[in-house]
């Protein structure tokens, strides 16, 4: 007998729950729409050459690779390397995130899109990472994106809409964490190894995991020289939120450096000017955002009040529709992790109450014939949109009021043969504990008014 479990890292959901998730996903999906974000969906399934070699080396092992249908290992050379069997039987691969589903989106549909081209997403992704507190294999993420403008007015409303979003979903205390990739750069042609940028970039980005000097210890592996590392160990003195003289001058030499400088102050001037609610803007030079396709701005949104990593990110990946035959279309996007946000909002106890809407009423069944009369009665209450149902036996009494309890049904009628020549309903409130005799117009009068 196969064991009632789910595999590690996925999880069920009970209607609790789901609409605690509803919640959150409207409530993000909102946001989206007033800034002018329209949806869209790509599926569950990619290409492997999709999505091979788009998120670095540590990203590409983490994919969910599917084999392929039928005899998968046919004419395969099992003296080849290992990642050369991978790809003779997997054509096929989970999402790892929606950004590079929808670089290829809007290369596949070009003639069909107008630029700039401003898009939202909330789908699930998968990665083959080690569960753990905060972290799945399966999860969604709410996304948008704008393709096909580099103003910098985007970086701007994406840090706007972190600060909305999240303040309606009731955090108090939150940290929007900005960089540039192009300061990354240019520390990088500083140090002599400006075209390691990803490799520096890949280990810095484990600073806050990991910390200093396993971080150093990685850029030796990677063969980033001793002098190369005394230059770039500034980085480690710089974490103190603003963008400071001293990384200004030591970046005065690199163009990229100093370009990518340039346009955070730039970003952070016309937020300041506008100002944010409950949300705190801070420069961090040690966030590198780990991803290849990155370019310039990257952000990065840590909660203040439950330690749980990133519940956001996102950032400037300028060229990535390139590498789909759609060259020189410059975006930037922004990506709420779902699944973190959940998590915060429960150890805070913030969801709003009535957020499960049970049936407004509940009636018990005392046989065939009072059923076919409830029945009756239902009709016309959901006709009225009203939330409803009937208990589907003759069970004891004490049995289906307690299943009324369990469902948190405020309203209970009790139909018997009085009730029937009467043609009225009594009905019981189980919040206030009183009972009373309705027509059904009146009763449909009482569930209005109190409709959640």
């Amino acid at each position: 007998m196969a064991k009632a479990s789910t595999l590690k890292g996925t999880r069920d959901f009970l209607p609790a729950q789901i609409a605690r998730r509803n919640y959150l996903f409207d409530t993000i999906q909102q946001v989206f729409k007033k800034y002018g974000f329209a949806a869209i969906e790509t599926p569950a399934m990619e290409h492997s050459e999709t999505l091979l070699g788009k998120y670095g080396e540590e990203g590409d092992k983490l994919l969910f690779r599917l084999l392929n249908n039928g005899d998968f290992m046919a004419g395969v050379d099992c003296t080849q390397s290992s990642a050369s069997i991978a790809s003779s039987i997997s054509k096929r691969a989970l999402r790892y995130d929606l950004t590079v589903p929808f670089a290829r989106f809007v290369a596949q549909h070009r003639n069909e899109l107008s630029f700039p081209f401003k898009r939202y997403q909330i789908q699930p992704v998968w990665r083959a990472d080690r569960p753990q507190k905060g972290r799945y294999q399966e999860f969604f993420q709410c996304d948008a994106d704008v393709v096909g403008s580099d103003a910098l007015l985007h970086e701007v409303e994406f840090i706007l809409i972190f600060d909305e979003v999240l303040s309606k979903l009731g955090l108090e205390s939150f940290t929007i964490k900005i960089n540039n990739r192009k300061i990354l750069a240019g520390l990088a042609e500083i140090a002599g190894h400006s075209d390691r940028i990803k490799d520096i970039a890949i280990s810095l980005d484990k600073l806050d995991k990991v910390g200093k000097d396993k971080v150093i210890e990685e850029w030796k592996e990677r063969g980033i020289d001793e002098e190369a590392i005394k230059k770039l160990s500034v980085i480690f003195d710089m974490k103190e939120g603003r963008i400071s003289e001293g990384l200004e001058q030591i970046l005065s030499d690199s163009e990229v450096g100093t370009l990518g400088v340039q346009e955070l102050k730039s970003v952070i001037k016309k937020v300041e000017k506008l100002g944010l609610g409950r949300a705190k803007l801070e420069f961090d030079v040690t966030l590198a955002r780990g991803l290849d396709y990155y370019t310039g701005a990257i952000f990065e949104v840590i909660s203040d009040e439950v330690a749980i990593g990133s519940i956001c990110g996102g950032g400037r990946y300028d060229d990535l529709t390139g590498i789909f035959g759609f060259p020189d279309m410059p975006g930037v996007g922004i990506s709420f992790g779902a699944d973190r946000i959940y998590d915060v909002l429960d150890q805070l106890g913030r969801w709003p109450i009535g957020l499960e809407i049970a049936p407004q009423i509940i009636f018990m069944n005392f046989g065939e014939a009072e059923a076919d009369y409830c029945m009756s009665v239902l009709k016309d209450l959901r006709n009225q949109e009203i939330c409803s149902e009937i208990y589907p036996t003759a069970a004891k009494m004490k049995k289906q009021m307690k299943y009324a309890d369990d469902r948190g049904i405020r309203y209970v009628a009790l139909v018997g043969s009085k009730e029937m020549e009467e043609g009225k309903l009594t009905i019981k409130d189980m919040k206030e504990g009183s009972q009373q005799s309705l027509t059904k117009e009146e009763l449909v009068n009482l569930l209005s008014k109190n409709r959640a």
